[in-house]
């Protein structure tokens, strides 16, 4: 078996992983990865534009011998570009993105769809230079080409200032000694057929939430059992106080170092309780005025930007809910776009339609909302001005629970709506049970890009679900607020 580069900063993350993906893969999460491995090879296709006239390694009906001699081959014939040039050394099998060959040494280019320089990207060049270096090429430059974010489209894609090439060729050099340490340390620990014992870290979300979570936190250290310093949101110290073997709120005996937000969720976990400070909540309140618009949005995002005025990985709205409360009767208005076009402009001219300057507007985690409206308004000047109108007047109906004013045990440190809301209204959990097709905000998003690929009955049902979702969404924030109003009676 080869060993690659995606195996090898797995296991420069934790070797543990790389065991597990060797002999017990099973244990190991995969969902999502489809869709990251799509997105970077859209981008490494379309990278290969700014390095043109190259010749393409394909792998349909070839194996990787023959690959590696096709490089070879094509280096030997002065080939000056190679896409997905193959070589491999010692049974390390490398794929290099983009390859050129000039007459005073190969420059590796690596492309990555992520919007900056990480240190895992120079392990992964890393062992590129160690290969060939090891197969006698003479290197002249290693590059790390990835998205610039900064970048907006114009009328017309530009690739050179879609994408930032960074030369880490120092850095690649520094790091060859330790390109041998790891090697040496993988071949050990995958020489034997026990599970290595290495605990829990921080290496677990870094440089990326490893696919083990589950396996390693909850399988095998009970960490989902009892709630624990991990549920305290933004401590520094948990893995502090894990390896002290004190980490369940039962065994704390000195809450002192703990803030009082902090203190609150421990002590709401340990007696079940709910912790309600009714005059912070009525200060709340009071600033809120009816009518009052509970507004939600539904997103996605391009890695790379198809309309204009579009940036890498920026929020697109394609959708929103408005659930008017009169205070005596409750109106609902929506909009949703059209697969496979811009949302942006008809999503604007609705949304202003329906939502009047000068009114009470409501959003959960309301930064997201007006983050999306400032963007519309840069993007549609005829709109700007009703735009951030409605952008000033939005209330983040998060604000209670993110300070702990009102804290119910069920919500284990949490003041997502996914949690508030099955602790506040247990029926509404059901609600959201009961939807066929789309439950969540990231089966949404997935769900109307794919819709395009779709026969119409199939995207009538999708369209259908989306409007029963994204509804629910806001009338969840009505059914919250009228909590918060009978509790200050």
């Amino acid at each position: 078996m080869f060993f690659s580069k995606s195996r090898y900063t797995r296991g420069a993350q934790c070797a543990k992983s790389l065991w597990l993906n060797t002999y017990n893969k099973d244990v190991l999460n995969s969902s999502n990865k489809s869709t990251k491995t799509d997105i970077g090879n859209k981008v490494g296709e379309l990278a290969c534009n700014l390095f043109p006239n190259g010749v393409k390694m394909e792998f349909e009906g070839s194996s990787f011998d023959e690959k590696c001699e096709q490089t070879r081959k094509l280096l030997e014939n002065n080939q000056e570009v190679i896409y997905e040039a193959t070589f491999c050394y010692d049974g390390i099998l490398i794929m290099i993105d983009i390859l050129q060959n000039t007459k005073d040494g190969l420059i590796i280019n690596e492309v990555k769809s992520s919007t900056s320089l990480k240190d895992v990207y120079i392990d992964d060049c890393a062992l590129q230079y160690y290969v060939l270096s090891n197969l006698n090429y003479k290197i002249k430059q290693v590059n790390l080409i990835h998205l610039n974010n900064e970048y907006y489209r114009s009328d017309f894609l530009d690739i050179n200032q879609l994408f930032k090439i960074n030369d880490i060729t120092k850095e690649v050099l520094l790091n060859q000694n330790q390109v041998k340490e790891n090697l040496k340390y993988f071949e050990e620990i995958l020489s034997k057929k026990e599970e290595p014992d290495i605990d829990i870290g921080t290496h677990c979300f870094d440089p990326y939430e490893c696919d083990g979570y589950e396996y390693c936190w909850i399988k095998q250290r009970n960490l989902c059992e009892k709630e624990n310093v991990f549920n305290i949101p933004k401590f520094k110290k948990s893995f502090e106080f894990y390896y002290q073997n004190t980490y369940n709120f039962e065994d704390l005996d000195d809450l002192s170092i703990f803030t009082k937000n902090q203190q609150i969720q421990i002590k709401a976990s340990l007696n079940k309780e709910i912790y309600i400070n009714k005059e912070n909540i009525k200060k709340f309140l009071d600033t809120l005025t009816y009518p009052i618009y509970h507004l939600d949005f539904e997103t996605f995002m391009q890695a790379i930007p198809e309309y204009k005025g579009i940036r890498p990985y920026m929020q697109i709205p394609f959708q929103y809910s408005l659930h008017i409360d009169h205070k005596d009767k409750l109106e609902h208005k929506e909009f949703l776009s059209e697969c496979g076009i811009d949302p942006r402009y008809e999503f604007a001219k609705n949304l202003i339609n329906d939502i009047p300057k000068d009114v009470c507007v409501l959003s959960y985690n309301a930064s997201f909302e007006k983050g999306v409206i400032r963007n519309l308004a840069l993007a549609f000047p005829e709109f700007s001005e009703h735009l951030l109108n409605i952008e000033k007047n939005i209330k983040d109906l998060m604000i209670p629970f993110q300070n702990k004013d009102y804290y119910h045990y069920k919500m284990q440190g949490s003041y997502s709506i996914k949690k508030v809301l099955p602790a506040l209204i247990p029926d509404m959990e059901q609600a959201y049970n009961d939807l066929d097709l789309i439950h969540n905000g990231s089966e949404a998003m997935q769900s109307f890009e794919a819709m395009q690929n779709m026969d119409e009955n199939e995207r009538k049902a999708y369209r259908q679900a989306l409007l029963e979702y994204c509804k629910l969404d806001t009338l969840a924030m009505v059914k919250i607020l009228k909590h918060l109003e009978e509790l200050v009676k």
